[in-house]
């Protein structure tokens, strides 16, 4: 198992995080929220044209993740203005889990936060995703809010706001 987890630089790159993200929201969202929102949330926030505005207009930055070269996970992150860094996404293929790639993963988070100069990393879970919820308490995150988002098309986010103090 050799694991990699270099900064998306190319269009060609993007395009294939896009088509990851793509699968895995069906394999993981299934049993939280419907097909329809899965379907709506992929196209407005994990699609390559949504991920392609992050990064020029938004201050996004996407790292992919491979596993003997095959592109397995990935990674957005938004250095904030002020002392917070934003973990936006951070997903794993089903096969890779249970491995310590995901906390490889957060571990690129907790560095390229400290690099931008931030304190804190916090990111949005769905309140009913118990399993990333534990995952990321155990890690040290910890709740400090919760947010429901209007995200258009008549869904919404029911989240959790979580921080880690680095």
């Amino acid at each position: 198992m050799t694991i990699e987890i270099k900064k998306v630089k190319y269009l060609t790159e993007l395009r294939g995080v896009a088509e990851l993200a793509d699968k895995i929201w069906h394999e993981c969202f299934v049993n939280i929220i419907s097909t329809g929102q899965i379907d709506y949330m992929v196209e407005k926030f994990q699609s390559l044209d949504a991920m392609t505005d992050q990064i020029e207009n938004q201050g996004y930055i996407y790292f992919a993740v491979r596993d003997d070269d095959i592109l397995c996970g990935y990674i957005g992150v938004k250095p904030e203005l002020d002392d917070r860094f934003f973990l936006s996404k951070l997903y794993l293929h089903k096969s890779r889990r249970g491995r310590g790639i995901a906390s490889l993963m957060l571990r690129k988070v907790f560095d390229e936060a400290r690099k931008n100069g931030k304190k804190r990393v916090y990111l949005t879970v769905n309140k009913h995703n118990d399993h990333a919820v534990n995952v990321y308490k155990k890690t040290g995150f910890i709740i400090s809010d919760i947010a429901l988002t209007d995200i258009g098309g008549g869904y919404v986010m029911d989240d959790f706001i979580m921080e880690y103090q680095l």
